[in-house]
């Protein structure tokens, strides 16, 4: 008989494929998505009150910008819970839609990034934090496609959709940082400040996938890809000639552009 070590490690399976019934992934999906819908709740409603009494107001694009976002958040949500219907058919054809609505998101993303900068020297409204605006921007982008792109393995294409609104949870669970603790110096203290929540919902994702024996090397290399990209946007928002750069790429923009 086994010993309960034996049995642990063999659970350990990598898969590009799944072998187990889609239905298994129904209930973890959904939790995966409440801690989506959490960290959104959670941030933008504690920053909710200074948005409301801002002054000057924000510009139209960053209302518009926070709809379109919203619209992506519920689109995700109507085809997880399609999928547990079994409402597969008008899931895939539902998908085509959220696909193009993701190239929306990117053309607004990077336009309200660059109208909300300003001359200060630290926090989201920084130029320097671009690096953060973009970064997520590009990854979402990507993971999108390639979420698109694994649509005939069910299981991937799952994961990897998830995983791509991962990557702009950030501005969500940074304000809820941002509400509770003041900005932190160092690069380590503030990758987890800004990333917890990503890194919250990856290890989650990975941790049940690991303890079923589930662990699919689509989402494996998607994750690992994401958090290098952070480290990458973490030491940018850190390093002088990039906030130098950023400084004057914002003022060229609001002399030519805004």
């Amino acid at each position: 008989m086994p010993t309960a070590p034996a049995v642990v490690r063999s659970r350990f399976k990598w898969h590009t494929r799944a072998t187990w019934s889609a239905r298994e992934d129904r209930v973890p999906s959904l939790v995966w998505l409440a801690l989506i819908w959490f960290g959104m709740i959670a941030g933008f409603g504690v920053d909710m009150p200074r948005f409301l009494h801002e002054s000057p107001p924000p510009a139209a694009v960053v209302n518009v910008h926070a709809v379109v976002f919203t619209v992506w958040l519920l689109l995700l949500t109507a085809q997880i819970l399609l999928v547990v219907g079994d409402r597969v058919a008008l899931h895939r054809r539902l998908g085509w839609f959220m696909a193009g609505w993701a190239g929306l998101m990117v053309v607004l993303g990077v336009w309200t990034a660059m109208v909300a900068k300003a001359p200060v020297d630290s926090g989201p409204a920084s130029p320097q934090f671009l690096s953060v605006n973009f970064g997520s921007l590009i990854a979402f982008v990507f993971i999108v496609s390639w979420g698109v792109a694994l649509r005939g393995n069910p299981a991937a294409h799952k994961r990897i959709m998830i995983l791509s609104t991962v990557a702009i949870l950030d501005p969500a669970y940074g304000r809820l940082s941002g509400w509770l603790w003041p900005e932190p110096h160092s690069m380590l203290t503030w990758y987890f400040f800004n990333f917890w929540g990503d890194v919250l919902v990856l290890t989650a994702m990975a941790a049940w996938d690991t303890w079923r024996g589930r662990l699919m090397k689509q989402f494996a290399a998607g994750a690992m890809g994401l958090v290098v990209l952070q480290c990458l946007q973490d030491f940018l928002y850190h390093w002088g000639p990039w906030k130098v750069f950023t400084t004057r790429l914002v003022a060229a923009w609001s002399r030519h552009i805004r």
